[in-house]
């Protein structure tokens, strides 16, 4: 992570600069070998952390956080602390703030859950608490579906980043709507990064050519051969040269003119029909003068 000048195509959030386009998420690996294996091959700009509650076995609770906490510091890699589980606005906020004090960073990828099942985001209070925790002081990366609406509100307020899903979290199916994700790389100005529904490398190779500036990944087969498939995940960043200028692109919508709106008065003047009879009700009852 820098924040010197950046390097062509470097992505770079909130000012600073990384080298990589992968975010790598920390969880439901078999062991903490296997995560650090997973890690040293992708070398991703950062890794996603939650801060849990002790809950029953708070002592136990306690010496894996420790154990976590000291394999992170051991991977030298930045720590993009998360708010995973929270429901309410309330709760986000507090967890961030307890996040900053506990892995002292300005970072927060903002989640704040709407439905249990889904893991979908609260579409109706993200805003709002994401113009809190901005105004508090934290880069805020909001996790997000691919609404374009809702992705404005999070920009207009402060964010100079979003993480829009591909699909709901734990599917991997790619991207469900690719109409809405290249409207929303195509509307928006600041970086997005693809947060969940990436099954496959392949799906990761698609948004990267769509232009979108980076991918968070957590998928089941990351997990089960980490090795294998983040060599193969960071293959993805040459997909993104298909996207650099000097490559004509077809884009996901044209914007509506005045030329399509037959059914109103606000007509081109090139698409009004001129009518020109031959002959009139003048000339029926006048004989042409004779010569």
């Amino acid at each position: 992570m820098s924040e010197h000048t950046a390097p062509a195509d470097s992505l770079v959030l909130y000012g600073q600069t990384f080298q990589s386009r992968l975010l790598l998420g920390t969880s439901r690996y078999p062991s903490p070998p296997v995560l650090e294996a997973a890690v040293a091959r992708a070398q991703p700009a950062m890794v996603t952390a939650a801060l849990r509650r002790p809950g029953r076995n708070a002592a136990e609770v306690a010496e894996t956080g420790a154990s976590f906490w000291e394999l992170l510091r051991k991977l030298n890699v930045p720590v993009l602390p998360n708010t995973a589980g929270c429901m309410t606005i309330q709760e986000a906020v507090t967890t961030a703030q307890m996040a900053r004090e506990v892995f002292d960073t300005p970072w927060i990828k903002l989640e704040l859950i709407g439905d249990d099942y889904t893991l979908q985001p609260d579409t109706l209070n993200l805003v709002e608490a994401a113009s809190i925790l901005i105004k508090d002081g934290f880069q805020v990366l909001p996790y997000c579906t691919e609404d374009l609406v809702l992705c404005q509100r999070l920009v207009d307020v402060g964010c100079q980043a979003v993480m829009p899903w591909a699909a709901p979290i734990g599917t991997g199916r790619g991207p469900a709507n690719p109409y809405a994700m290249q409207t929303l790389r195509e509307r928006l100005n600041v970086p997005l990064i693809v947060d969940a529904g990436l099954g496959r490398p392949s799906h990761a190779c698609q948004v990267m050519e769509w232009g979108f500036d980076g991918v968070l990944l957590n998928c089941r087969g990351l997990v089960r051969r980490p090795r294998a498939h983040c060599r193969r995940f960071c293959r993805c960043h040459a997909s993104r040269a298909r996207r650099l200028p000097g490559r004509r692109h077809g884009r996901a919508n044209r914007r509506p003119t005045q030329h399509a709106c037959f059914g109103h008065t606000v007509l081109a003047p090139c698409l009004i029909p001129t009518f020109k009879p031959w002959r009139t009700a003048s000339s029926a009852t006048t004989a042409p003068p004779l010569v």
